[in-house]
């Protein structure tokens, strides 16, 4: 499940300032990054001046507790191109994080994770959406999804866009286009018809000299 339209993220993201991961969700909606791939990224991963996230590694829940791994394919293995909106949300969270290093002191465990606790360490991810995500969609008055659907609405919106299948599917670090299709087949019907405008509009055209 996704947001319907863009509409529903704007809510989202309204909703959402007011919460501390403000920029944890516009980062996601704003690069179709996974929970694990978001929450293991590090600050030397992120260049604000070029506007850009590599992908080397993401947090996961293991029996041994938050682990951060290499991913899992080489094609999740990626550098994303950042929307200004989430660059200047980076930009306002590095100068809060520093703000909180200060604060804890010795206290501070400097991991050098973009997205982390109050002392530096690793998010627990299922925290992140039990407190923040579904007391936001709730502020927002939208239905419960996961943050995982934050993934899939960064590239429904982009689709129906008419972007292209394979820019979406490098975005989502997909092993193959054909994989991007099938997942997300369900967009294709509104695409065609944004297709037929856009070749109806050239035999317009045509017909008229």
């Amino acid at each position: 499940m996704e947001f319907k339209n863009r509409l529903f993220a704007k809510a989202f993201l309204e909703a959402a300032k007011s919460d501390r991961f403000f920029p944890l969700f516009v980062c996601a909606l704003g690069t179709g990054l996974r929970r694990g791939e978001l929450l293991g990224l590090k600050w030397q991963d992120v260049d604000l001046d070029k506007g850009t996230v590599t992908v080397r590694r993401t947090l996961a829940c293991t029996k041994d507790g938050l682990v951060l791994q290499e991913p899992k394919s080489q094609a999740s293995r990626r550098t994303v191109v950042l929307p200004e909106e989430v660059v200047k949300a980076l930009k306002a969270l590095k100068i809060e994080q520093a703000k909180q290093k200060l604060k804890a002191g010795p206290l501070y465990q400097d991991n050098g994770l973009v997205f982390a606790t109050s002392i530096g360490t690793p998010l627990n991810p299922e925290n992140i959406t039990k407190r923040h995500l579904y007391p936001v969609l709730e502020k927002a008055g939208l239905p419960r999804i996961r943050f995982h659907d934050l993934r899939h609405t960064h590239a429904t919106l982009l689709l129906l866009k008419g972007e292209n299948f394979k820019v979406v599917s490098e975005r989502l670090g997909h092993s193959s286009v054909a994989f991007t299709l099938k997942t997300y087949a369900h967009v294709l019907p509104g695409m065609q018809e944004g297709a037929a405008k856009r070749i109806n509009a050239v035999l317009e055209t045509g017909s008229k000299t």
